[in-house]
Order: structure tokens, then C-alpha cells, then sequence
């Protein structure tokens, strides 16, 4: 799990708008772009070429 204060810093790097924490799978989104961001060993991959279309 990300830590909170992680959470609250993090930005979409596409949009930089906010990004919702999801459990299972563990990944980020963000609804502006439709994009969803893995987490991999608690460390967030913000990379827009390997996020997940939604």
C-alpha cells in the first residue's frame, strides 16, 4: 500500500490533475485521461507509455 502523505502529492503526469488510489488491482486513475497507473512493489509506475487505458 502507498503511503498517505504519497497519495497526496501525486499528479497525473499527462494532466497533472488528482488520481484516485485503487486497492485491487493496486493502481492509480486518473478520469480526466482514462488512464490507470500500476503499482509495483509499493512504488507507483507514472510513466504515460506503459499506463492502462480505462
Amino acid at each position: 500500500m502507498i503511503e498517505k502523505k504519497l497519495l497526496e502529492i501525486l499528479a497525473c503526469p499527462q494532466c497533472k490533475g488528482d488520481l484516485e488510489y485503487v486497492e485491487e488491482p493496486e493502481e492509480l486513475l486518473c478520469h480526466a485521461c482514462k488512464l490507470g497507473y500500476s503499482v509495483k512493489d509499493d512504488i507507483p509506475v507514472m510513466l504515460v507509455d506503459e499506463a492502462r487505458k480505462l
